[in-house]
């Protein structure tokens, strides 16, 4: 029997306000065509922001690379 296999970082939840900004930009559907790991990563990275003003700056940028595609974390992604 094989041991069941867990995420390496556990599963953040989405604020409030990343989902109205997600969809007030219209970009859900390129949000959840992501990898689970890349949504799990963008949310725990906005979401260990302690300064407001952080986690704004941090969610603008996943909402642009979100839009623009082919950028994750601003690295090229061929997804």
């Amino acid at each position: 029997m094989s041991p069941k296999l867990r995420p390496l970082r556990r599963r953040e939840t989405m604020p409030d306000f990343v989902l109205e900004a997600l969809e007030a930009h219209g970009l859900m559907a390129q949000y959840e065509a992501r990898p689970p790991y890349q949504r799990n990563d963008y949310l725990l990275w906005i979401n260990k922001a302690q300064r407001e003003e952080t986690k704004q700056k941090r969610l603008a940028q996943m909402l642009e690379e979100l839009e623009g595609g082919g950028v994750y974390m601003r690295m090229k992604w061929n997804g």
